[in-house]
């Protein structure tokens, strides 16, 4: 904390459950467009939505981790990881679906389009577009039913400024 500047840090210490949740988001974004990319372009060629599916069930189990350990600091409960992936499968399906409305609805694939256009189209929907829904759905649903916490109190780690 020592190194943002003064004026975000209220913001980011009031907001520190969302950075880090954006955080995680992010590194698992990256994640899952290098395999994503890596799948497309070679095993799964015909394939694209089994490859985003496939690359975003990896990146969603990073994610567990790294949102449990980090971003929520959740009091342990036992089916709190049962939950996370009942609620990651439906965000995977979110993620999905602009994929398949750009692919198959939309017809937005060769030999309709260019190959680069199929690309573009690709990563737009089910990287970018299907990525921000099912982020927006997976951070409320993971404070509405994953990582709660018993008690009105806060920990009291979570009342200090966290040093980086």
């Amino acid at each position: 904390m020592a190194r943002v500047p003064e004026r975000y840090r209220p913001f980011l210490v009031r907001h520190r459950k969302l950075v880090k949740f954006l955080l995680v988001g992010g590194t698992c974004f990256v994640l899952t467009t290098v395999i994503d990319l890596g799948l497309k372009f070679t095993v799964l060629q015909h394939k694209p939505v089994v490859a985003l599916t496939v690359a975003t069930v990896i990146a969603t189990v990073v994610s567990y981790v790294l949102n449990r350990q980090w971003s929520f600091r959740a009091n342990g409960r036992q089916r709190e990881a049962i939950l996370f992936f009942v609620v990651s499968a439906l965000a995977v399906v979110v993620n999905d679906l602009p994929l398949i409305f750009s692919r198959y609805v939309l017809d937005l694939r060769e030999p309709d389009v260019t190959a680069l256009t199929q690309e573009v189209a690709d990563f737009l929907s089910g990287m970018i577009v299907g990525t921000f829904l099912a982020m927006i759905f997976r951070f409320w649903a993971m404070n509405r039913w994953v990582f709660t916490r018993s008690g009105l109190q806060p920990p009291a780690e979570d009342l200090e400024p966290e040093r980086v």
